[in-house]
């Protein structure tokens, strides 16, 4: 009995032990669990993350796309955050100094803010291996357009800029109108022997595309147009973007970089004499600066109201996207700004959106692969995902139109940066409304070099004044508002001129 009552208090001591093992195996393996669990997370939060900041809606696709691409190449997240353009830099500042938010470590700007960005220390020069060293890449006005007191400040993404916008149906109807009447000549009279031996084809299309004003102006002279339209060449007289191009070639706010405040050229005798071309275009196309917009002119476009135009990238897709609705029932064309003559010569302006490496990030690195990572293997796509076009050079394009907006870039004067002349293109725009309006271009462009030129010296420059220019660009033509025609008068006294 008493060796039975032994073995049972052993067993009951047994099933105890067990029982404490088991529950202790439980606890071991929930807080083993546990831990693993927590260690997982914590691994996650370590992968690093780099902030990335842009204003435009229409990347956000893109970007989140690229991003996703970027992480799993290199397993390094991209946080990307759109935010308002209004104060942009201000607001990147700010979080780049406040302990509490995540600093932006890459953003895209303007290349007109670059220097506040520098001096700020918002911006940095970018290392040797990044791309914008790659002079296969980018061309001279891309290079320019981000390169500040010497040094490369941020890398080109993408660009805008202006070229010239025509409706291509409407100029084989003109030739094919030309043709059907010189041919008709040719069969009458004592040219009809000859006009039997063939038809000869003396106007092509593309010998409508003009290469300068003249151009243009000669072919609203020697040619009628279609029945639609109103408008021979109209374009958004009221917008800078769209005027620079008439002395662009002549003018200079900081150089070749837009960053030297000893490079100052303004008031010179080419670009008085291409503004008082510009003037004279009011007599030719009358355009009310305050009933006309950007907008209104390319709405005239795509309904068939005006041949010739000048218009920014965005008209390609605007166009093809009515198109496809049905909107817009022609075939157009771009090609390179005109000139104004053989003697003045044009150059448009450029804006290019870049790429900056914040000076107070903490991940530079991460944030140059980031970089090269959007200009040499996303750029591709950036294009028919944005509808941007990338300051990227190819060797070739899907889209025609894009060759011919990268040749207008190339050609461009970037944008100037300098802090001091912040106020330059409200103040050329100023300039451009008063001569359209009747002003002396002469005294108008002294008035702003003096102004422009007393800003950055800190007392008053005067311009010596320089002897009014000559300028004839057609013989006595007048263009009828609405019509779409020139009336030429015969010769005038004293030579060729225009009729006012």
């Amino acid at each position: 009995m008493r060796h039975s009552r032994i073995k049972k208090r052993m067993f009951g001591v047994a099933v105890v032990l067990v029982i404490v093992l088991i529950l202790f195996a439980i606890f071991w393996y929930r807080t083993s669990s546990s831990e693993t669990g927590n260690s997982l997370t914590e691994l996650v939060n370590r992968k690093e993350t780099i902030h990335l900041w842009y204003t435009d809606d229409a990347l956000t696709d893109y970007l989140n796309s690229k991003a996703l691409e970027f992480y799993d190449n290199t397993d390094i997240r991209v946080d990307v955050k759109l935010v308002s353009g209004l104060e942009y830099l201000e607001a990147v500042n700010a979080a780049s100094l406040n302990e509490e938010e995540d600093t932006p470590d890459i953003y895209i700007l303007t290349n007109d803010s670059l220097e506040k960005a520098y001096l700020a220390g918002l911006a940095t020069r970018l290392p040797d291996s990044a791309p914008i060293y790659e002079e296969s890449l980018f061309h001279e006005a891309a290079r320019n357009a981000v390169l500040y007191d010497g040094k490369y400040v941020a890398c080109p993404m993408y660009y805008e800029t202006s070229a010239l916008l025509y409706n291509k149906t409407y100029l084989q109807q003109i030739a094919d109108e030309a043709n059907s009447v010189e041919n008709g000549e040719m069969y009458d009279g004592e040219t009809a022997e000859q006009g039997n031996e063939g038809v000869v084809q003396t106007v092509t299309a593309e010998q409508l595309i003009p290469t300068s004003i003249v151009d243009i102006l000669t072919f609203a002279d020697q040619y009628s147009t279609p029945e639609n339209v109103e408008y021979f060449f109209r374009w958004d007289v009221s917008d800078i973007f769209y005027n620079y191009f008439f002395i662009g070639n002549y003018i200079s706010a900081g150089g070749a970089a837009g960053d030297n405040k000893s490079q100052i050229n303004i008031y010179n005798t080419e670009s008085i004499s291409s503004l008082k071309v510009y003037q004279e275009m009011n007599q030719f196309f009358s355009i009310d600066t305050k009933e006309t917009n950007y907008d209104t002119i390319m709405q005239e476009f795509q309904e068939g109201k005006t041949i010739y135009t000048i218009a920014t990238s965005d008209c390609i897709q605007r166009l093809d996207e009515a198109a496809k609705n049905g909107e817009f029932g022609y075939e157009y064309g771009i090609a390179k700004l005109p000139d104004i003559n053989q003697e003045l010569t044009t150059r448009g302006m450029s804006v290019t959106n870049a790429l900056v490496i914040n000076g107070y990030s903490e991940h530079k690195e991460s944030a140059g692969k980031l970089m090269e990572f959007l200009i040499q293997d996303a750029s591709a796509d950036l294009y028919n995902m944005t509808g941007k076009l990338s300051s990227v050079n190819r060797d070739s394009y899907e889209n025609a139109y894009e060759a011919v907006f990268m040749e207008n870039y190339q050609e461009s004067i970037p944008i100037p940066k300098m802090l001091e002349t912040a106020n330059f293109w409200v103040e050329l725009e100023i300039c451009f409304a008063k001569v359209w309006g009747g002003e002396d271009a002469n005294t108008q462009l002294r008035q702003l070099s003096e102004q422009i030129k007393t800003q950055l010296a800190g007392k008053p420059v005067a311009e010596t004044p320089i002897e009014d220019p000559q300028v004839e660009l057609l013989p006595a033509v007048e263009y009828e508002e609405g019509t779409g025609e020139l009336d030429i008068t015969s010769e005038m006294q004293g030579g060729a001129g225009i009729v006012f």
